[in-house]
């Protein structure tokens, strides 16, 4: 790439979270903002009032007439693969919204088509927006991980339940919580980021039980409460638990291993550090009953200067300009995608399901819900587009 300190972006899907990221690429000193692509003429009007891009109706006319560096897309789940694909065959970079796709085969082929396309564009990048990754109690934690604190991991226990919804958040768009338009409901739509933290700390299960109850707490026809239960094949167990049906909803993860636990909850991050390994005192111990000793640690972590969506995008362009590392490589971020559709077709078939995942096989699956859907979408409610206080 030229010498230069602006990088120029697009953006494809001007709806909330679209109109979201155009408010932070307006304020970065190394992105220049030049176009949007969305299908509804106001949005486009609104993009094209408030920042002066050029707009299209079309992203494959953007593509061809505009000289991007990279674009953010920010569309319903199943269209990040064909804009993707179209992106990467043109030699853009590509920073996608959550999930990858609805499911996982969608997710390679958009991996498969960066590949063949960084193969004639060397410096093609494709990342992921998952923010949480730049927060810091989870660098925190991976930091420990990674340099041996807790030892042999045995337990990872992750309850999510504070991303309540009403039934006016679903209603507010036809897209919402359908088979069709989403491809699932929490797992796909507010669990993502919390999921590809949970695979991110500490790799991926072999083997996946789990439960879900469709449309439990509200009109509609996807997963709105689920509990996953995880094999690895060192022989760790993991627990996910997630619901848009509870208040006060619970943010804790336990991390337990041979030399203690860790427990973020309330944004405290705690370590209870025992004095020996459990598993040596497990199998040495001359004691029957033994009260396993323990310092209780408060663990302090700073706050990145720049985090959150904002700071994926700068992160997006620095790569671009100077080849820095994106923080969340999209490949890597692909382990969220297929625990995601491991759990629902795990509960869905009624059985324990190894991975890797077939994916052609899932999408058979949300083909055949999406084929014997009866759900009639109540009408679209114009709501308030304020995305901050979903933010987590």
């Amino acid at each position: 790439m030229p010498d230069k300190t602006r990088a120029k972006l697009g953006i494809v899907g001007y709806g909330s979270m679209g109109s979201n990221h155009a408010r932070s690429m307006a304020k970065l000193e190394n992105v220049d903002f030049v176009a949007v692509c969305d299908l509804e003429a106001e949005k486009l009007d609104e993009a094209k009032q408030a920042y002066g891009v050029a707009v299209y109706a079309d992203y494959n006319e953007m593509l061809a007439k505009e000289d991007l560096d990279g674009i953010v897309i920010a569309t319903p789940h199943y269209d990040h693969v064909p804009i993707s694909i179209a992106a990467f065959e043109a030699g853009v970079s590509v920073l996608v919204e959550k999930p990858l796709a609805a499911d996982i085969a969608g997710g390679r082929k958009m991996v498969a088509a960066y590949e063949a396309g960084k193969a004639q564009h060397p410096d093609l990048l494709f990342a992921a927006m998952f923010q949480q990754r730049t927060y810091g109690h989870w660098r925190k934690i991976k930091e420990l991980i990674d340099q041996g604190a807790l030892g042999k991991l045995i337990r990872a226990t992750y309850i999510i339940t504070n991303w309540f919804r009403t039934q006016t958040y679903f209603d507010s768009g036809g897209w919402r919580a359908t088979w069709s338009g989403e491809g699932g409901g929490v797992l796909l739509n507010q669990c993502p980021h919390n999921i590809d933290i949970f695979q991110w700390l500490v790799g991926m299960p072999s083997r996946v039980t789990a439960f879900t109850s469709l449309g439990k707490y509200h009109n509609i026809e996807v997963e709105d409460e689920v509990t996953a239960y995880m094999e690895f094949d060192n022989g760790m167990i993991g627990h996910l638990i997630t619901s848009t049906g509870e208040a006060p909803g619970s943010d804790r993860l336990e991390i337990v291993g041979e030399n203690g636990k860790l427990i973020f909850e309330n944004g405290k991050l705690t370590f209870f550090r025992t004095k020996e390994s459990v598993l040596d005192l497990i199998a040495n111990s001359p004691e029957r009953f033994l009260h396993v000793e323990h310092d209780i640690e408060e663990i302090t972590y700073p706050e990145p200067t720049t985090g959150n969506h904002i700071g994926i995008i700068e992160n997006f362009a620095d790569a671009l300009l100077n080849g820095t590392d994106v923080i969340v490589p999209a490949p890597e971020g692909i382990g969220s995608l297929e625990l995601a559709n491991v759990i629902l077709l795990s509960s869905l078939d009624k059985r324990t399901i190894d991975l890797p995942l077939d994916g052609e096989a899932y999408t058979r699956k949300l083909q055949e819900l999406i084929d014997n859907s009866k759900f009639v979408k109540p009408d679209v409610k114009s709501v308030d587009d304020d995305m901050s206080k979903s933010f987590q």
